[in-house]
């Protein structure tokens, strides 16, 4: 979308109109406040500061219920990864969803949010023999594999029957930017199904008696839009499992359901994704004669990315040769996503309104590129003290978060029903200093 579409009116005064598919269920305007959960924006940075991460939870327990109801029949495994903490695992477990994590760490706040080792699945590229003895430990439900050394590590330290998926390359182009691009060829995830690599894990696997094979596991990238990528990735692993030789029971498709995160931006179609999804596994399993798998889906950004909004206060504003820069008391060490992928945002105003103009938001930190934002339409006179809100923040901003120029890292609040309490607390100098010795 070009910025003229985005902003057909620049220079005149324009309602306060919330832009659609971006806020929060039931994030309305209240005058020109803003208000997420049944509470204002206004008080949120009031009570809790700046940079605050909010998070709605019916938003994210309706997604997450929106995808056990398209996919009944499917084990739906929260991506833990995208929004790593205890509170919205303890929702998560709740709702009867399954969890997959990619580290000790990650199987650490599992543990503490109390959620059934039964539903944990860990994966990861790699996994460190402490990762691999943490989930032996904790006694998670099966391992995703990714290399030949790890299968021999993982069968020298498991007891007899751990349960077992292979993940598998498929070579299929999701579309989506490169540094999130999963499932082509000749990169670090998973064994090649082209080289014949995926099938020569099956074979070690099944030779390691401590092991059991369950399943085949894949993800072509995030940020997917196209159903059609996810149907020739099943044409593929139907294939793969045909050739097997052994039962596979499970198949795993992975996540990379998109969001939008602009004005204007398509969502993922999830019902058509459940209708031709399983249409092309049940054909395929009967043209190669094998039974058909359970499919095992794992949403994140789907479920979270759209619960979230941050609120920043601006700090200063410059006026530039061809640019105005607003600057703001957060940036890269919150939103890193700008920095790595080229991730665009909307940007608005929370407490008036008034002529726009556009305006490039950047954060506060030592990078040229750090910058939140870019050619986004905020009021003409801008000032240091004003207060943004930046939609769909939920997904992979607090699990990205760092410590750059030692900022603390914001707190995440959790609104619902006009209540707001922090599920994780706003980092201080306190906890910065307690690792250095």
């Amino acid at each position: 979308m070009t910025l003229a579409e985005l902003l057909p009116s620049i220079g005149c005064a324009t309602e306060p109109v919330l832009e659609e598919g971006l806020w929060p269920d039931g994030t309305h305007l209240s005058g020109s406040d803003l208000v997420v959960g049944g509470v204002p924006a206004t008080r949120l940075a009031a009570q809790f500061g700046t940079p605050c991460q909010v998070l709605d939870e019916s938003t994210v327990r309706n997604r997450a219920v929106a995808f056990v109801s398209a996919l009944p029949d499917a084990e739906v495994v929260f991506a833990g990864k995208s929004l790593p903490c205890p509170e919205v695992y303890r929702w998560m477990a709740a709702l009867g969803l399954s969890l997959d994590v990619s580290s000790a760490g990650e199987l650490a706040l599992a543990r503490a949010a109390g959620f059934p080792a039964s539903r944990i699945v860990m994966h990861g590229n790699v996994k460190t023999g402490e990762d691999l003895k943490a989930a032996l430990a904790h006694g998670v439900s099966r391992v995703v594999v990714d290399s030949f050394d790890e299968i021999a590590q993982l069968g020298a330290l498991a007891r007899h029957g751990q349960q077992v998926m292979i993940r598998v390359t498929p070579g299929v182009d999701a579309h989506t930017h490169a540094a999130v691009a999963t499932g082509v060829e000749d990169q670090k995830f998973g064994f090649s199904l082209a080289s014949g690599a995926a099938l020569e894990a099956v074979l070690r696997v099944v030779e390691q008696p401590s092991l059991r094979l369950v399943g085949l596991h894949c993800h072509i990238g995030s940020q997917v839009r196209h159903v059609a990528s996810y149907e020739e990735t099943v044409r593929r692993m139907v294939g793969l499992i045909a050739s097997c030789g052994v039962r596979i029971e499970q198949l795993d498709l992975g996540g990379g359901f998109c969001a939008p995160y602009l004005p204007g931006e398509p969502s993922f179609d999830l019902f058509g994704f459940a209708q031709r999804v399983r249409g092309t596994l049940n054909y395929e399993c009967a043209l190669h004669r094998v039974p058909v798998p359970r499919l095992l889906v794992e949403p994140g950004r789907s479920i979270v990315a759209r619960a979230g909004v941050t609120l920043y206060r601006v700090c200063a504003v410059k006026r530039g040769v061809g640019r105005t820069f607003v600057a703001v008391d957060g940036g890269m060490s919150d939103n890193p996503r700008p920095a790595l992928y080229g991730a665009k945002y909307a940007v608005r105003l929370v407490g008036r309104g008034g002529r726009v103009e556009p305006v490039t938001v950047v954060g506060r930190h030592c990078e040229a590129g750090d910058v939140l934002a870019e050619d986004v339409p905020l009021p003409a006179d801008v000032h240091a003290g004003d207060l943004l809100a930046v939609p769909v923040t939920g997904a992979y901003h607090h699990a990205l978060a760092s410590n750059y120029n030692q900022v603390g890292r914001p707190p995440v609040v959790a609104v619902k029903d006009g209540v707001a309490r922090p599920i994780v607390r706003r980092e201080t100098e306190e906890d910065l200093l307690r690792r250095y010795v």
